[in-house]
């Protein structure tokens, strides 16, 4: 257990009583572990426990309080979140899109809207955009999700924030683990795990190798993927390398359905899709290294990075292919400090963030209605590329300054202020250049300043009170900037960043040693040019992009944990009533509507019972219904879904063995999982998985004896 208890008088009180009586309730059960106090890292350098920090921050331990996931998708991982959506949409072309309080649901591929870290380095790009295809899940050991604005330590597109952090290596020189799984529609996965320490040393790795027939037709896919980190800790400071790798050969892209195709048959794939044979073909590496020097109560860190990324991208309209590149850096220090008698402690950093895009778009000429006769469009005829029709450098840049201060007040009050200043610049460079083709280069800078300001109250030293107001704004990305409705090349000048204010408040606190922790939340957030995708009926699915005049969002989130004995219960529960202000297209009138793509109402509960002889964890997703367009003519219906999972393990000396079986959507309910929100054609529903079966084994051997980390 790490804890750290420093700072002005009523932090080190609550601190020191949160250790106390998770000291004694470990001491009565082992399994109230989850709620020791835990020092977060998603508030920048603040290094405090959640019930110190005036804002709306969940912790998740997922393997420890969930046991035997698969480490598949992040929609098991970041399970039991409230305000945080992830729609899983088993198209294994696309990324699961992630949402937080509304922010990033109009994505409709990778991440938008919100920041997503792993150990700190960002997986966000400086436009916005996230990747997450290549984010390994296997050595996560904790994930902090900060739930609502965070532009004032994080920047562009920071909605929210999820840092995903890495386990601790075990105390030992060695422990080798092999993992296989096995489960409906062709799912294999083999997975092989090492982990050690020695001294000041630590490491671990793993590498993953899965295989999918996928719920449905047209959803095969092959991905190898793998993480690596190595670091060197000691009083002073610490070091750390890692490495994150994929490479996927196949992913095939089954596309949205219209209503009467998922209720006729929802493993259908979109026929278009499968003529044009929609598909990606994807390669990402990314190292980085950060170090942090303890300096007496001070502390500066640092860290960089560098990625690439190649993505061969055949859809329906084009084929797309780009070579990128991606680079950053940061540095933080902070330094508690006294004035006019009052503790205040100060963080203030800086960061770079760079992105270099070669793009390049062809004519798609799968499903040529004359493939023998050559055309303008497909010159070759049985070749996949045809004309190219995009060929241009997409330069972004992102810099940003933030400076936070917290100071206690008497015995009972901490107050924190900052503001953080950004500057995103884009830049496109033509290559496609000839008399009836005029040069389409250009550049765009846009900028912004976040301010937030949070008082927290402690009812008790377990128990306490907050309130905060917030800011953050979201460009849009280098790829939305670059479709426009027009058909023109460059940047769109027309399309603006979105810009919103928050105010919050909220309770959380914890009982140990009645097993009990709480966190509700109430927030409400006005925006100003919410960015909304729309298609084109002409377009074969290509996305763009408009502002809405002004938005509101009026949300209450609660989380609930309970443990007694070898019962546990987790509960995270989200009300959402996002609705367009002011939002005119030609001469529909939006206001009044529901955000698409947003249910009303979520609720997540998680029920584990632990004994000698195994481990039974059952978990339910109940989700209102959800509308698919800004018109609120069409929905996906509510479900409820159950899911069931067995996990035992034995111990053989230095040995041991684990064997995992479960069961998703028990009841076999028909569902969409996902939506593309404002499709043509009608093709908004992308269908959840039928009832299915997996099982997993897991063998594992050590050197030495086990420990508690170092």
């Amino acid at each position: 257990m790490s804890l750290t208890c420093s700072g002005g008088s009523v932090a080190a009180r609550a601190c020191t009583l949160l250790m106390i009586h998770s000291i004694a309730a470990l001491a009565q059960d082992s399994t109230i572990a989850q709620l020791q106090p835990v020092v977060v890292e998603v508030t920048r350098g603040l290094h405090r426990s959640p019930l110190e920090l005036p804002f709306a921050i969940s912790v998740l331990t997922p393997d420890s309080s969930r046991p035997g996931q698969r480490h598949l998708a992040l929609d098991e991982t970041l399970a039991l979140v409230p305000g945080l959506a992830v729609s899983n949409r088993n198209n294994p072309s696309q990324d699961a899109r992630i949402s937080i309080r509304g922010f990033g649901a109009r994505s409709a591929f990778g991440v938008r809207g919100i920041r997503v870290l792993r150990d700190g380095i960002p997986l966000t790009l400086p436009d916005g955009q996230t990747p997450v295809d290549y984010l390994d899940l296997e050595s996560v050991g904790r994930v902090e999700v900060l739930r609502g604005s965070a532009s004032s330590l994080y920047g562009n597109a920071s909605g929210g924030v999820v840092d995903i952090r890495s386990s601790v290596p075990v105390s030992v020189p060695l422990l080798a683990e092999a993992r296989s799984w096995a489960g409906s529609f062709g799912n294999r996965r083999l997975v092989g795990k090492v982990s050690g320490s020695s001294s000041l040393f630590r490491y671990q790795g793993n590498v993953a190798h899965t295989r999918n027939v996928g719920y449905r037709d047209y959803a095969r896919q092959r991905i190898t993927n793998g993480f690596a980190r190595t670091s060197i800790e000691g009083d002073a400071g610490t070091i750390a390398l890692q490495f994150l790798g994929m490479s996927t050969p196949l992913a095939e892209n089954p596309g949205a359905l219209t209503a009467g195709q998922m209720e006729a048959d929802p493993r259908m794939a979109d026929p278009l899709s499968v003529r044009k044979r929609a598909r990606k073909v994807v390669t990402q590496s990314q190292v980085g290294v950060t170090a942090r020097r303890i300096l007496d109560r001070s502390d500066v860190e640092a860290s960089a990075y560098f990625g690439a990324r190649s993505l061969d991208n055949p859809l329906a309209f084009a084929v797309v292919d780009v070579a990128r590149t991606t680079s950053g850096a940061g540095l933080r220090a902070r330094l508690p400090h006294s004035l006019f008698g009052l503790a205040q402690r100060i963080t203030g950093g800086a960061e770079l963030q760079l992105q270099n895009d070669l793009r390049r778009n062809f004519a798609n000429c799968n499903d040529d209605p004359a493939p023998t006769v050559p055309t303008a469009a497909c010159p070759v005829p049985g070749v996949e590329r045809g004309a190219l029709t995009l060929h241009q450098r997409e330069l972004v840049s992102s810099v940003g300054a933030y400076l936070r201060d917290e100071v206690g007040l008497g015995s009972r009050y901490i107050i924190s202020g900052g503001v953080r200043a950004d500057r995103i610049r884009f830049e496109v460079r033509d290559r496609l250049i000839d008399p009836t083709n005029p040069d389409d280069s250009g550049k765009r800078s846009l900028s912004a300043v976040s301010p937030t300001l949070g008082l927290l109250a402690l009812f008790s030293l377990t128990h306490a009170a907050y309130a905060n107001v917030s800011s953050a704004f979201e460009t849009p990305t280098a790829t939305e900037l670059g479709n426009q409705p027009s058909g023109a090349a460059g940047i769109n000048r027309e399309l603006r960043p979105q810009r919103s204010t928050t105010y919050e408040t909220g309770v959380k606190g914890l009982s140990a040693m009645a097993g009990l922790q709480y966190d509700a939340s109430l927030f409400f957030t006005s925006i100003i040019d919410e960015l909304i995708p729309f298609d084109i009926p002409a377009s074969n699915g290509r996305r763009y992009f408009r502002n809405a005049g002004r938005t509101s969002r009026r949300g209450f989130e609660l989380a609930m944990g309970a443990t007694r004995g070898p019962l546990e219960i987790g509960t995270a529960y989200t009300y959402a009533n996002y609705r367009f202000t002011d939002f005119t297209v030609d001469t529909a009138r939006y206001a009044g509507n529901r955000i698409p793509g947003i249910p009303a109402h979520t609720l997540h509960t998680s029920v584990v019972v632990r004994s000698p002889h195994g481990t039974v964890v059952g978990e339910t997703t109940v989700s209102d219904r959800m509308f698919v367009n800004d018109a609120n003519s069409e929905s996906a219906p509510g479900y409820a879904l159950f899911n069931l999972r067995f996990n035992v393990g034995r111990t053989f000396g230095r040995s041991g063995a684990e064997l995992t079986a479960g069961i998703q959507n028990l009841l076999d309910r028909r569902y969409a999982s996902s939506v593309s929100v404002n499709a043509a054609a009608g093709k908004y529903f992308e269908p959840g998985s039928e009832r299915s079966v997996y099982i997993g084994l897991t063998l594992s051997a050590a050197t030495g004896d086990m420990r508690s980390p170092p």
